[in-house]
C-alpha cells in the first residue's frame, strides 16, 4: 500500500511539474517577446512583475515534486556514518521536520490570502494586478506541498513498520549522485 501511495504521489507531482514547467516556459516566452518589442516598437510592460508571480506560484507547487525526487538539500555527514536503522531515523526526523515546517508556512500563508480577499487588494504597480489571482494559487501550492510531505512521511513510516528500510530510504532518504551512475 505504501509503495502504491508513493507511486500515485509521484505521478500526480509529475503532472504538477509539467504544468509548472509550461508556466515557466510561457513566462520566458513573454519576456522574450517583451525584449524583442523593446528594440522595435514598445515594451509590453509588467513582465518583471508577472515573472515574480510565476516564480512564487511555480516554486510553491514545485516543492512537492522536488521532495519526492529527493532534490531538497540535506546535510548528510552524520547520516553517512551510520547503519541502515539509524539512517532511517535521521530520514524520518528530517521528513517530520520538513512536513511540520511546510505546514506552518501553509498555515500562516492563509492570513495573507484572507486579507487580500477581504480587501480586494491589488498590486501597487502599473498593472494593478488583483493579488487574489496570485496569492490563491501560491497558497494552494503550499497546501499541496504540506499534504505531499505528510503523505510521504506516512508512507515511509508504513515501510519502516514493515522492515523495508531500503524502500523507505528510496522514498525519503538522500539522492546520492554516485548511486545514479
Amino acid at each position: 500500500m505504501a509503495e502504491r501511495m508513493l507511486a500515485i504521489l509521484r505521478s500526480l507531482n509529475r503532472w504538477v511539474a509539467l504544468v509548472v514547467g509550461l508556466m515557466f516556459l510561457a513566462c520566458a516566452g513573454l519576456v522574450l517577446v517583451d525584449i524583442a518589442l523593446r528594440h522595435s516598437v514598445a515594451s509590453l510592460g509588467g513582465t518583471d512583475e508577472i515573472s515574480g508571480y510565476v516564480m512564487a506560484i511555480g516554486t510553491a507547487w514545485g516543492m512537492g515534486y522536488a521532495m519526492l525526487e529527493l532534490s531538497h538539500v540535506r546535510i548528510d555527514i552524520l547520516r553517512s556514518m551510520t547503519g541502515t536503522k539509524v539512517r532511517a531515523l535521521f530520514d524520518i526526523a528530517a521528513m517530520m521536520l520538513m512536513a511540520a515546517a511546510v505546514s506552518v508556512i501553509a498555515y500562516w500563508s492563509w492570513p495573507v490570502v484572507a486579507a487580500t480577499l477581504r480587501n480586494s487588494s491589488r498590486a501597487n504597480t502599473p498593472l494593478e494586478t488583483p493579488l487574489v489571482l496570485v496569492q490563491v494559487p501560491w497558497f494552494a501550492g503550499w497546501i499541496w506541498f504540506a499534504v505531499m510531505a505528510w503523505l510521504t512521511l506516512f508512507a515511509a513510516l508504513m515501510l519502516l513498520a514493515q522492515g523495508r528500510f531500503d524502500k523507505a530510504e528510496r522514498a525519503i532518504g538522500l539522492f546520492l549522485e554516485h548511486e545514479a551512475l
